[in-house]
């Protein structure tokens, strides 16, 4: 039975995903990815014309997920903005305590095409990054905190750095400590 179009795409995304999350963009070649889908090269390269391309599509789609993964968790929680940043940093220390853990993708995509300002990976995790910081200013102003806009984009300098510190240090610990700034710097607004 022939695969469709979507599904030989789709399966080209979700192989590169996993490689790229695993071992970096700079250190996975189009031949791993088309291993690992377990089709041809030639195949790839039909449905994506180059590595950046596919680095971008991989992006745009994992972005849409993580968003809506988060949209999804957020949907339940109940309280304020203090208790709405102790949830979010007690769910990022769950989630960088699991094995395997490499930090946050968009984030070492980034680091990685630091050289290459122009790179269109780099455009896809500014727009994430963006629309992160623009979620958890609706939760904020949801949750009456003045000034949400700002306080969002703080809450997010928080998590970022938290990532990074987590990563360094191979600690989730420091999860805690960003979450007790978090909830200072809402409670004062």
């Amino acid at each position: 039975m022939p695969r469709s179009r979507i599904d030989t795409r789709e399966r080209i995304l979700q192989a590169a995903y996993g490689l790229f999350y695993a071992k970096g963009f700079a250190r996975v070649g189009v031949d791993a990815v088309a291993e690992t889908a377990g089709l041809t090269k030639r195949t790839l390269y039909y449905h994506f014309q180059s590595k950046d391309e596919l680095l971008a599509a991989v992006l745009d789609r994992q972005g849409e997920l993580a968003l809506e993964r988060i949209q999804r968790w957020s949907a339940g929680l109940k309280g304020d903005a203090e208790a709405f940043v102790e949830a979010l940093f007690r769910e990022l220390s769950r989630w960088a305590s699991r094995p395997g853990w490499e930090g946050a993708g968009f984030t070492r995509v980034v680091m990685e095409l630091a050289d290459l300002p122009g790179h269109p990976a780099r455009a896809i995790a500014r727009r994430h990054k963006a629309a992160v910081e623009a979620w958890l200013g609706q939760e904020l102003a949801k949750r009456k905190v003045r000034q949400s806009a700002l306080a969002a984009r703080e809450v997010a300098l928080l998590l970022e750095g938290c990532v990074a510190l987590m990563l360094i240090h191979g600690s989730a610990e420091y999860a805690a400590a960003a979450a007790g700034a978090a909830r200072r710097l809402v409670s004062v607004r």
